[in-house]
């Protein structure tokens, strides 16, 4: 399988050095040509772009033989680079959330589906081995009927943070809760109703404790982010609830460690045996990850070769989009049109 040329578009999302180091980790997959860095750095880590050359983007784009474009640059500017990219009959994974409004990003996702493009979110626990069973316990019907799913991605943030976060309307379920609508919205796919709820701890001006409820005819979905909640990341967690049983991961990773060394369990529940698993309870050790973005790429280099259909279509993206507007309080949900329009 030949390399694929990918060159890097911003340094100033959150996920940008990550992205980087992975794709700088995969010298098997991919070959990167180079950076593309905003005048304002945001979150760059420099040893992540050590020795990597730093290029305009009309040089980027000029670059022979380039087939794929991370684009890593601060959030207001996702969608808009993507089309560009989109345009140019690029290849492209785009880091979230797709934009505070739904057209630019509809755009984009009409460009790929017309063009053949391969579209890669960057919602990280896609490939996360422990989610990974969840969807295969849902899936495989081991769970039964799905009536209720909980999740929580939460963390404690300073005053500089706060004030990065409070730029959006939307806050920290705008930021976190996609992740989290992203999976929802796999295993459960188009809600009858989304309702927000935006609170503030503090008088800044940051919706930094958000709810947002996801109704199906016979389940609901809750989802819930803070930035106020102490050693938060310890406890972000993913519960799903079967007439048949209940799988729950919690921590969703090891983020304090870089390297992700410890493994991650499922806690599975089971009233019937199946295949894999008997009746009663098992703490299910399902390894240690190999980097937070390392399995993405990989599976988006597969994507690009044709030896993998993606596993997340142009209509997934779309919906978690929608469905996330609507949870981070941008418009009322009533379906495609009206939710997320920005009007």
């Amino acid at each position: 399988m030949s390399r694929i040329k990918i060159g890097q578009i911003g340094v100033g999302h959150e996920h940008a050095s990550g992205i980087m180091r992975a794709l700088r980790n995969l010298p098997d997959h991919y070959e990167v040509v180079g950076v593309v860095e905003e005048p304002d750095p945001g979150w760059r880590d420099d040893k992540a772009y050590e020795e990597v050359p730093r290029l305009t983007e009309a040089q980027l784009f000029d670059t022979p033989g380039l087939q794929a474009v991370a684009v890593e640059t601060n959030m207001p500017l996702l969608a808009a680079t993507a089309i560009r990219c989109m345009e140019r009959g690029l290849h492209v994974h785009l880091d979230k959330p797709g934009g505070e409004t739904l057209e630019p990003f509809l755009r984009l996702i009409a460009g790929c589906e017309v063009k053949g493009l391969a579209l890669q979110l960057g919602y990280m626990y896609r490939t996360n081995p422990a989610i990974k069973l969840c969807f295969k316990a849902v899936r495989a019907g081991w769970l039964g009927e799905v009536f209720q799913l909980d999740a929580v991605m939460s963390r404690f943030d300073g005053d500089s943070y706060r004030r990065f976060l409070a730029e959006y309307r939307g806050g920290a379920m705008y930021n976190f809760g996609s992740h989290l609508i992203d999976l929802a919205v796999a295993l459960l796919g188009r809600p009858d109703h989304v309702h927000s709820f935006q609170k503030q701890t503090r008088d800044d001006g940051l919706n930094d404790n958000g709810l947002a409820v996801l109704e199906y005819p016979r389940a609901t979905a809750t989802i819930r982010t803070s930035v106020v909640e102490v050693a938060g990341m310890k406890r972000r967690r993913l519960v799903v609830c079967g007439t048949k049983g209940t799988a729950e991961v919690c921590p969703l990773e090891h983020p304090w460690n870089r390297y992700q060394l410890d493994p991650l369990h499922v806690r599975l529940t089971l009233l019937e045996d199946t295949p894999e698993y008997p009746a009663g309870t098992h703490l299910v050790d399902v390894g240690a990850m190999d980097g937070r973005y390392e399995d993405q790429l990989i599976e988006l280099a597969q994507v690009v070769h044709g030896e993998l259909e993606n596993p997340y279509s142009y209509e997934h993206e779309l919906l978690t989009q929608e469905v996330l507007l609507a949870a981070a309080g941008y418009a009322q949900w009533g379906g495609r049109g009206s939710s997320g329009s920005g009007e």
